[in-house]
């Protein structure tokens, strides 16, 4: 290795910015950073988020409740840009103490709730509407197990690895192989499981399937971080047969288009307000982003 030896001090003090990609929203503090009150739209939630990877997680969910008729899953997405530092407005942090995508407001009852955090956001849709969580008990607990593991896991996917291979203003060699290591094994880890049942918590599909695919689908299908090759992700296909099954879901190929800022124009979808353009409109889109 030729990294030049780091000896950290007694103390450590914040005097300069990190480096690399998101070093201007990076801080060692919380809370707002100026006051902007958040849009508020007529439907029953309010969702703020950005198309990543946690943040399609929610919008999968709601597109899938919407498929199965439930109305009150109808949504306003209204658009964080994450880069601009949107999640510091004194509006955001009132949601989300902790100013990260996706927050919730659920404003179908007679006081609005928040739910942040996107593993919590699923909870709360899935047992509000009683879908996409199994009820018996030895499934539900399958269930929840894989949608925590996601929850614990990824981080060493996206700031640990993607980070260090694609982020970084440096290439460390230690960072990149101990983080490469790690994804490595928790592929492994899905492609032994979906070499055993069609979906994460077993015969159906749930919040499990939602939270993981954006991460660990994307990564199977080399599109996050340019590092399909690198990591030899057409190893795992179990995990690609996964990926791409639900990849063919038009609730999961809408939710993909909420709130995307890069990519082909024809996927993306800025913000989402109203039900009827966008099936319409996206149908179209999705028509000729595959085309």
């Amino acid at each position: 290795m030729s990294e030049t030896t780091y000896t950290p001090p007694k103390v450590w003090i914040w005097n300069k910015e990190s480096g690399g990609r998101f070093a201007n929203i990076n801080r060692p503090i919380a809370g707002p950073t100026h006051d902007k009150d958040l849009p508020v739209g007529r439907h029953p939630m309010q969702l703020y988020s950005l198309g990543t990877p946690n943040g399609v997680k929610v919008t999968i969910m709601l597109e899938e409740l919407l498929a199965l008729g439930h109305a009150g899953a109808e949504y306003d997405a209204w658009l964080i840009n994450i880069g601009s530092g949107d999640q510091f407005s004194s509006g955001f942090v009132d949601i989300n103490p902790n100013s990260k995508i996706p927050a919730l407001l659920d404003r179908s009852g007679p006081e609005p709730i928040r739910v942040f955090e996107s593993g919590a956001i699923l909870i709360h849709l899935a047992e509000k509407f009683g879908a996409f969580l199994p009820t018996d008990p030895a499934r539900r607990a399958e269930c929840l197990s894989w949608l925590f593991w996601q929850v614990g896991s990824a981080p060493y996917l996206g700031g640990g690895f993607g980070h260090f291979y694609a982020y970084a203003p440096i290439k460390i060699e230690y960072a990149i192989d101990r983080f490469a290591m790690e994804v490595k094994r928790q592929m492994d880890v899905l492609d032994r499981r979906l070499g055993e049942t069609e979906y994460l918590g077993g015969a159906d599909y749930t919040i499990a399937d939602m939270a993981v695919w954006p991460w660990y689908g994307g990564m199977a299908k080399g599109l996050l971080y340019e590092g399909g090759e690198f990591l030899q992700v057409h190893e795992y296909k179990n995990v690609i047969r996964w990926a791409d099954q639900i990849g063919e879901r038009a609730a999961v190929r809408r939710g993909r288009m909420v709130n995307r800022v890069n990519g082909d124009p024809a996927s993306q979808l800025r913000e989402r307000h109203e039900a009827s353009d966008f099936d319409t409109k996206t149908q179209d889109k999705l028509d000729a982003a595959k085309a």
